[in-house]
């Protein structure tokens, strides 16, 4: 791994990055991911969105389980590896970041200029008239409609859902929106069967082709939202780089791959970039326009 991270480390002295993360990053916060080794024994089936507006009781489970869930994201912070691509921000290496997480622990962590792909989970949507108001607000409110709500959750998801008995569902009371009275409230995440803004990924293709460097960290990339920056990237001569435990969909489209801990190869490239800088003029940095790959040199 070590050879790896200092072709890593390389390439990201250069500046230019733009980091596309996934739930692989938010593991060592306590959020387990989807399909990586946190996820792998769950069998958890998200929330589309054709069934959440169409079904109530689909809707009601969703929002006791939901209920439940956001406490666990809510007091979830930043790890070493969101403080380490803020630290890599705040050096001017990094310009920015691209995440499939809901859970708002780049921005926790100091990032600036951070897109949310799906959205976030700490805002809540009227799909009437389209008021926002915060999940504090909407989690007070339904303490308050179902003060005797006991239930314990099991398993977390990245989505904050959790699993819940069918019991603990029957009694759960939903609550509409306040402004418009009646409104179908929604978490700001873009539930499957659901598009992402057209503005939003719009932009994420702007930042991917304008990097010198695409750093995909945690995601294994099978769905294609996520996977398609990737794809966009070797399209128009963006070298990629994948930092994930395990393979991922996008390793054929990547200069190379690092299959290991974020919580230990983020902490040890900015600690290795930090002391380079601290070194000055020749501290190891390759020169600009071109990237040291092992015995290779990739031009960016």
């Amino acid at each position: 791994m070590t050879e790896r991270i200092d072709d890593l480390t390389g390439l990201v002295a250069g500046g230019g990055v733009v980091v596309l993360s996934g739930a692989g990053l938010s593991t060592d916060s306590g959020i387990p991911d989807y399909r990586g080794p946190s996820g792998a024994a769950r069998r958890h089936t998200p929330m589309t969105y054709q069934t959440f507006t169409r079904d109530p009781l689909a809707r009601r489970r969703y929002w006791a389980r939901s209920h439940l869930g956001w406490r666990t994201i809510a007091r979830a912070t930043p790890n070493a590896g969101h403080r380490a691509v803020a630290g890599l921000q705040h050096r001017g290496l990094v310009d920015g970041v691209v995440t499939q997480n809901v859970d708002g622990l780049h921005q926790a962590a100091g990032s600036p200029s951070v897109v949310e792909l799906h959205g976030s989970l700490d805002r809540v949507v009227c799909l009437t008239c389209g008021n926002l108001t915060s999940r504090e607000e909407l989690d007070l409110r339904l303490r308050q409609a179902n003060p005797d709500f006991d239930a314990r959750a099991t398993a977390v998801n990245p989505d904050g859902d959790v699993d819940l008995a069918d019991a603990d569902v029957a009694g759960f009371r939903v609550v509409d929106c306040g402004i418009c009275s009646g409104g179908m409230l929604k978490p700001d995440v873009v539930f499957f069967g659901e598009t992402v803004p057209a503005p939003r990924v719009a932009d994420c293709f702007a930042r991917v082709e304008q990097a010198r460097l695409l750093l995909v960290l945690g995601s294994s990339l099978t769905v294609m939202s996520g996977r398609r920056f990737v794809l966009r990237a070797a399209k128009t001569g963006v070298p990629v780089v994948i930092v994930n435990q395990g393979a991922t969909r996008g390793d054929g489209y990547a200069a190379f791959t690092v299959d290991a801990p974020l919580g230990e190869v983020l902490p040890e490239l900015a600690r290795r970039l930090t002391v380079g800088a601290a070194a000055g003029p020749g501290g190891g940095a390759v020169p600009a326009g071109s990237v040291a790959v092992g015995a290779a040199t990739v031009a960016v």
